[in-house]
């Protein structure tokens, strides 16, 4: 019988450690600890019963973030439940302020504005460029066209600048009588701050400080059939110039793309608009036709431009009786708004988008 190898047991025991740590297998029921873990570890003590359980390894978990704060109710509709309450309340108890035109801020921010706010920016979808040219403070004349068939651009302008303007101004628009005949038009307008198209309350508004607009074209602009869309009509005498020269408050040219196209006026009921006492009885490619549902307007995409103001203040007091200036300051305004019309539906896509 050949002679058996005697094999010590400390090698014995190492071998199969050796070879399982090469192997890369570990110890059973854990993960292999690596060569710097090994060198950095203390040494075992050993015990009455052998070798200790090797120290686990402890990894320091992070702090606790703060406690966020509870949001109530969707984080602002109790502000926004109270703020509505408060508003009623102050309307039922008449605690409000209305100036001497008629002019009510409160109702114009929290309802006014709230209503035309979805249809200037998901209907029209209004794109606005310079509007740093409307001063920060102070007065300032606003003179845009006007079209559309009915005078939404007046609205969409006023939106404009409330919403656009860093400062949210205020624009004051000067209405046409007819405006201020109608029984409940009559009321809204006044509380949304547009007042008679007269020199005495523009001279008036714009030295208080205030953004007055003007659409010098009138019913002209407003009624002219399509086939004559985006041509201005005369300007009128140049009076908003001579109000613009006593008031010593510059001119902003306005131009605006998009309401032509709205309710595009192929025809004019001309007997029946004598008869209903209106300066015109629109026919469009829907109404009347389609009755209700054809004074729906088409959604047109809009784009409203504000020109680079022309002062007024180096002028002398007697500047607004001289007719000559009145009338070169008119076509210069006219012009640059014409211009830019034109420029604006060179880069124009489509009516629509």
């Amino acid at each position: 019988m050949a002679d058996a190898k005697v094999i010590p047991f400390d090698e014995d025991r190492e071998r199969p450690r050796r070879e399982r740590r090469r192997a890369g297998a570990g110890r059973a029921g854990g993960p292999r600890r690596s060569e710097r873990a090994e060198k950095g570890a203390e040494k075992r003590p050993q015990g009455p019963q052998g070798p200790a359980e090797p120290p686990v390894a402890v990894v320091d978990e992070p702090a606790p973030l703060p406690p966020v704060p509870e949001q109530r109710d969707g984080g602002g509709w109790d502000r926004r439940i109270a703020g509505g309450l408060a508003f009623l309340r102050r309307r039922i108890t008449g605690d409000y302020e209305v100036d001497e035109f008629g002019y009510d801020r409160e109702l114009t921010d929290q309802v006014l504005m709230s209503l035309l706010r979805p249809v200037y920016e998901k209907y029209f979808r209004v794109e606005v460029k310079g509007i740093e040219n409307i001063p920060a403070e102070g007065g300032a004349l606003i003179v845009a066209n006007h079209s559309g068939t009915l005078p939404l651009d007046g609205l969409m302008l006023q939106v404009a600048v409330h919403d656009r303007h860093p400062a949210q101004r205020h624009l004051r628009l000067l209405a046409a009588d007819l405006v201020f005949m109608l029984p409940v038009v009559n009321e809204v307008a006044r509380k949304a701050g547009h007042t008679l198209a007269c020199a005495e309350d523009a001279q008036r508004l714009l030295e208080a400080g205030e953004l007055v607009g003007v659409m010098p074209e009138g019913f002209k602009g407003i009624g002219k059939p399509f086939g004559e869309r985006y041509k201005l009509q005369r300007f009128g005498r140049g009076g908003f110039v001579s109000t613009a020269l006593r008031a010593g408050t510059p001119i902003v040219p306005c131009s605006i793309v998009g309401a032509e196209e709205i309710y595009p006026m192929i025809g004019n009921a001309k007997t029946l608009a004598r008869l209903l006492g209106i300066p015109y009885f629109p026919v469009t490619p829907t109404f009347p036709w389609l009755g209700p549902l054809g004074a729906v307007p088409l959604p047109t995409k809009w784009t409203i431009q504000f020109g680079e103001p022309i002062a007024t203040d180096g002028y002398p007091p007697e500047a607004a009786e001289d007719p000559m200036l009145m009338f070169n300051l008119t076509d210069q305004v006219r012009e640059q708004i014409q211009h830019t019309l034109y420029k604006l539906l060179v880069q124009r896509r489509s009516v629509f988008f």
